[in-house]
């Protein structure tokens, strides 16, 4: 089993800024994709950043030019960089890791991260 422990959520003004980060652990092989989901109230779940092993980025429109996306293959990590962020932004966000390979396991599997609240208000 695969554990993702994020951190750096909260509350920051609006034009304010927010580095979330994820470390993943559980005798990891290698990733394939880490990434970040945010599901606000009401909404579906939606993608806001990913970055595969090789770093091939995919954003969100609504947050390209506002956000960075980062991680170390070596520590199994993700970050997310916010910056100017909007009420719009307050959301739930997931830590995503797809195409994991565990040592011993034939197949890849994905898994999701217990989620860290995003509040953009004055």
């Amino acid at each position: 089993q695969v554990q993702l422990v994020e951190s750096g959520g909260g509350l920051v003004q609006p034009g304010g800024s927010l580095r979330l980060s994820c470390a993943a652990s559980g005798s990891i092989f290698s990733i394939n994709t880490m990434g970040w989901y945010r599901q606000a109230p009401g909404k579906q779940r939606e993608l806001v950043a990913a970055m595969s092993d090789g770093g091939v980025t995919n954003y969100a429109d609504s947050v390209k030019g506002r956000s960075t996306i980062s991680r170390d293959n070596g520590k199994n990590t993700v970050n997310l960089q916010m910056n100017s962020l909007k009420p719009e932004d307050t959301a739930v966000y997931y830590c995503r890791v797809e195409g994991v390979y565990q040592s011993g396991s034939r197949f890849p599997r994905n898994y999701w991260g217990q989620g860290t609240q995003v509040t953009v208000s004055s």
